[in-house]
């Protein structure tokens, strides 16, 4: 596990753009496609912009796979919706194909829309084992990640799939990939910004682990490359 620690978040998107681009054109060049796993909520916006504008020529999207690592029960034109977030902040700054792009289809039941997404992924990896090239994840104030919450059934989901998932707290259900699927990754990246995140991720960081209370703690890629990219507010707690 590699932490990076940056002074603000502009740093922070400028450096993980580059690391974004290396593993990209990496991946593209060993085997001429690049499956990249988004994150939602605010986090990354910026990160996002920056590689669809000022970074937009520096990686082939025409070879670029798009993912969901967790997905919201609203229709796909509401706000809170990580597809339209990404597309009104990414996607519309380039010109990709439709079948480019995985978007959770959340006009289904919970459980249907995430049978139906590990289905499609099954048949985009050609019954493979699941193995993104790069998994973008955020990290809550409460140390959950992608749709795994505290105290939730997914913390104990030991299949490498999509599920869904009844999260209390929010009252809500939610669709996410699981621990498993996650860890299989060549490689994840952490973004977390600001000092809500502090103490989250010092119990995260932590030698002690407690995954039931920190679910972030479970993210351990199997074969792959980990990385925190938080700025010194988040890391203020840290040793």
């Amino acid at each position: 596990m590699k932490l990076n620690i940056f002074n603000s978040q502009e740093e922070l998107n400028e450096q993980l753009a580059k690391q974004i681009i290396a593993i990209a054109n990496k991946a593209i060049a060993e085997k001429d496609q690049f499956n990249f796993v988004l994150t939602g909520g605010s986090s990354p916006k910026g990160l996002y912009k920056l590689l669809s504008t000022t970074y937009k020529n520096e990686i082939d999207w025409n070879k670029t796979y798009f993912f969901f690592g967790d997905e919201r029960t609203v229709l796909p034109f509401e706000q809170e919706y990580n597809g339209l977030m990404a597309k009104e902040n990414f996607f519309d700054n380039l010109s990709l194909k439709d079948d480019h792009i995985f978007y959770v289809n959340t006009n289904l039941q919970p459980q249907e829309a995430a049978a139906d997404y590990k289905k499609r992924l099954n048949i985009h990896f050609g019954g493979a084992p699941i193995i993104f090239d790069l998994i973008l994840l955020g990290m809550g104030d409460d140390a959950h990640t992608a749709s795994i919450f505290p105290q939730t059934d997914l913390i104990n989901n030991n299949e490498a799939t999509v599920a869904s998932v009844w999260v209390e707290k929010l009252n809500t259900n939610r669709i996410s990939l699981t621990a498993p699927l996650i860890n299989q990754a060549k490689n994840i990246v952490f973004i977390t910004f600001g000092n809500n995140k502090a103490k989250a991720l010092q119990k995260v960081l932590s030698t002690e682990k407690d995954v039931a209370n920190y679910p972030s703690q479970i993210i351990k890629p199997l074969n792959g490359d980990l990385q925190w990219f938080i700025d010194k507010e988040a890391a203020n707690l840290l040793n």
